[in-house]
């Protein structure tokens, strides 16, 4: 079927809104009319070609939520007309997804990364010349995406697809980790490094979790300034101030949780060292293959912990269902991250993303 897409024909390029070919849905795949999607970090990524990712012309997108079209012959889990977000993709038979942990699937690369099904068959063409897609088993930036039953989670009808579409990864992911990862509990304290959609997310849900002290630490007055409207108690200035001292000052030692969010291996250093004995920091932020730091080893033996989250840890087709009910109660805030853009102007969002104008740019198919 004839679709319109934003391709990107070359590293680093602009996106172009083209006239696409989509493949049909095979037996195990969800055909959906993309309402909206978000532009996440990991799509200028892949953009830039930081992702071992095929070469373009490529679609990305990996934050859609949209309305079912068409289900293959032995899909069950969704119908047409069904209200859906579209998460990761994963290959259900490895040793981590057999035990939940979807996330960190051996297979992960191959069923997101690979520019097409995990069979190697392409799923859009333009003409004659084949385009990369199933970015995320969904390409988003388009309006209509092809993804597994796998990797769509059903969503109540009266919540509007264009507010849900974040939390198929950004929301999720910064949600999960201070819920499921972390299991943050009422009284504890955490500093969250990076005030972007996954660093406010995680204010958010510490808030639900009940922590009394929520320290942001970012370098953007504006995004300190929305930390505290969404419920942190304290806000740190890196570029004012050694987050790492005024974190131990405002905690009396340290904080119990830290979360990296921002991907930079100084900002992990000051993370880790912001915790007190017992203390864990969450490495969420993205960075680069081979990219090292270096850490006092004397305060990781005396009890400290630092590991990485993925995905928040969460289970999508549990979690997005709870973070949807939350955010009807007027609990979980999130819509307060999103400004919307017309599909058309994609260029215009990435811009100020880039620039730090908005968290969370979300396009209007």
């Amino acid at each position: 079927m004839k679709i319109k897409a934003a391709v990107v024909f070359e590293t680093g390029g602009e996106f172009k809104i083209e006239e696409v070919e989509l493949s049909e849905p095979r037996d195990d795949e969800v055909l959906v009319r993309v309402v909206a999607s978000g532009i996440c970090h990991t799509d200028l990524g892949a953009l830039y070609g930081h992702l071992p990712i095929p070469a373009p012309p490529s679609i990305f997108g990996h934050e859609g939520a949209g309305i079912v079209e068409k289900v293959g012959a032995r899909v069950t889990k969704v119908k047409p007309g069904d209200h859906v977000i579209m998460t990761w993709d994963y290959c259900e038979h490895c040793p981590p997804c057999k035990i939940g942990k979807v996330l960190y699937c051996l297979n992960f690369f191959l069923y997101n990364f690979h520019g097409a099904r995990p069979d190697g068959s392409i799923t859009l063409h333009k003409g004659d010349q084949a385009i990369h897609g199933s970015f995320f088993n969904q390409s988003s930036f388009a309006t209509f995406a092809l993804a597994n039953e796998r990797n769509v989670v059903k969503v109540p009808g009266d919540v509007p697809l264009e507010v849900l579409a974040p939390m198929g990864c950004g929301v999720m992911t910064g949600a999960g980790a201070v819920i499921h990862a972390l299991q943050a509990r009422p009284g504890d304290s955490i500093a969250v490094f990076g005030a972007g959609t996954v660093g406010m997310s995680a204010i958010l849900a510490a808030r639900v979790c009940g922590c009394t002290t929520i320290i942001a630490v970012d370098i953007n007055p504006e995004r300190l300034e929305l930390a505290r409207e969404l419920g942190a108690t304290h806000t740190v200035n890196a570029a004012e101030v050694n987050p790492v001292e005024a974190i131990r000052e405002i905690t009396g030692g340290g904080a119990n949780f830290t979360l990296e969010c921002v991907g930079n291996p100084k900002v992990l250093r000051q993370a880790v060292d912001s915790l007190p004995r017992l203390g864990v920091c969450g490495l969420i932020g993205v960075v680069p293959p081979g990219t090292e730091v270096a850490l006092d080893m004397d305060l990781l033996m005396n009890g400290r912990t630092v590991r990485g989250i993925l995905g928040g840890d969460a289970i999508p087709d549990l979690f997005i269902p709870q973070l949807v009910e939350l955010y009807r109660q007027g609990r979980f805030p999130f819509d307060r991250l999103i400004q919307f853009y017309p599909f058309e102007e994609i260029g215009r969002a990435v811009k100020d993303m880039e620039a730090g104008r908005v968290v969370k740019p979300v396009l209007r198919m």
